[in-house]
């Protein structure tokens, strides 16, 4: 079940910001996490409980379920090549996450929505499925009824800097090949996923 709750209170859990805005809150109230007891020392983690957290922040950081999260590491294991650097390649090309990197919406939560709702198609074909994996030469847009959304075109005014493997102009992106790891998300240990899943 995916968490509906505030997500500044998991980006305070984890101590890292989730989304763009939470850096703001986490500057201000540093990384004390949520809660009552939250201002008092904190326990030192295990091994396991090290393993644990990274696990949670990369789920969260992406918007998984653990089901999926699950189902994703698992995929990744029964490919070829390490299965760290495979899981993030396989979380990095979602589409939604795809959406989200080309700067079509100012969130994973929101570009998850706007697959989920129909608005993104893939060639050409509406795709409602956030966790569709775009393979490198896929070209990705936002369907022709939405191109007049406030937010899309709020977000389009935005021009973020866009990844090396991604291409976009106007409403279309592209992907050119498959991410490097110094392209993917740096703040996930992906290797303290593996020996979680691992135990």
């Amino acid at each position: 079940m995916r968490y509906t709750g505030p997500k500044r209170r998991l980006s305070r859990r984890e101590g890292v910001a989730l989304t763009t805005k939470d850096a703001k809150t986490l500057e201000r109230k540093g990384a004390i996490p949520p809660g009552m007891r939250g201002t008092k020392m904190r326990r030192r983690l295990s091994e396991y409980g090290i393993q644990l957290r990274e696990k949670q922040k990369a789920k969260r950081l992406f918007g998984l379920s653990e089901k999926q999260f699950r189902k994703t590491f698992d995929l990744a294991s029964k490919s070829k090549g390490a299965t760290g650097k495979v899981f993030l390649e396989l979380l990095e090309t979602r589409l939604d996450n795809i959406i989200y990197r080309l700067g079509l919406a100012k969130s994973r939560a929101e570009a998850r929505q706007l697959v989920s709702h129909g608005h993104i198609s893939v060639e050409g074909k509406k795709i409602n499925i956030p966790s569709y994996q775009v393979k490198p030469g896929l070209t990705v847009a936002i369907s022709g009824n939405f191109v007049d959304n406030t937010q899309v075109k709020k977000n389009l005014d935005a021009q973020p800097t866009l990844p090396e493997w991604l291409d976009r102009k106007a409403t279309v992106g592209k992907v050119l090949r498959t991410p490097s790891r110094d392209e993917m998300e740096q703040i996930v240990n992906e290797q303290l996923i593996v020996e979680f899943y691992s135990r």
